[in-house]
């Protein structure tokens, strides 16, 4: 992916990208799974000055696929840059019915100003600040901060790079129940993510995976 970044190939992949997200969406509800999907769109496809129109039309074109388990997962740098244009675009987007996340959320130089005139639904904690919170006191407090600016803003809080039981528990501790991993399992093909997920068990205590 960082090849292609910022190339001519960054857009037609983030039109793939979309078109294999609404197929997985339908395809997971064809078998009794409705679950939010998450796809990244990149800064350039997110800017362009028809990207929600054209989003539009293509929810329209997936009427099997419900527009509100697709969610938009965009970067703090995509997000602030030209944040007036980007926020306009995102109210759009949530029109549409489709959710927004915003990704690694800590990793970059947004301020609570530039937060609240985004509108989103999601904050995913940076995996770097989960891994670190078990033995380093300031990934700690980052992770309570977001945690709290999450309720404080009513988004929901997603840690990303959960590996270990000890930090899934960590994390429900501190109020995030919602995280994605490889504690929970290794990416893998959907042909096989449908019977595994419909048995999974939740252990004791643990958080709540995501598909993203």
């Amino acid at each position: 992916l960082p090849f292609i970044e910022g190339t001519e190939l960054d857009t037609p992949f983030g039109v793939w990208v979309v078109e294999a997200g609404f197929a997985l969406v339908k395809r997971l509800a064809s078998a009794g799974l409705e679950l939010p999907v998450s796809i990244n769109i990149s800064a350039m496809h997110l800017q362009q000055s028809n990207f929600s129109l054209w989003m539009g039309e293509r929810v329209a074109a997936h009427p099997q696929s419900p527009a509100h388990l697709l969610d938009i997962e965009i970067t703090e740098t995509a997000a602030l840059l030209q944040i007036d244009c980007v926020a306009q675009t995102l109210r759009e987007l949530r029109t549409l019915g489709l959710t927004i996340s915003l990704d690694d959320f800590g990793t970059g130089y947004s301020s609570l100003t530039y937060l609240r005139r985004l509108p989103l639904n999601t904050l995913k904690i940076d995996q770097s600040f989960v891994h670190g919170m078990m033995n380093d006191a300031g990934d700690l407090a980052i992770v309570q901060g977001v945690i709290g600016l999450a309720r404080s803003f009513g988004y929901r809080i997603i840690a990303e790079g959960v590996e270990t039981p000890d930090q899934g528990q960590m994390l429900l501790q501190l109020g995030c129940n919602m995280a994605q991993g490889y504690h929970f399992a290794r990416p893998m093909p959907v042909a096989d993510f449908i019977p595994r997920v419909k048995n999974w068990q939740a252990p004791a205590l643990a958080v709540r995976p995501h598909t993203g």
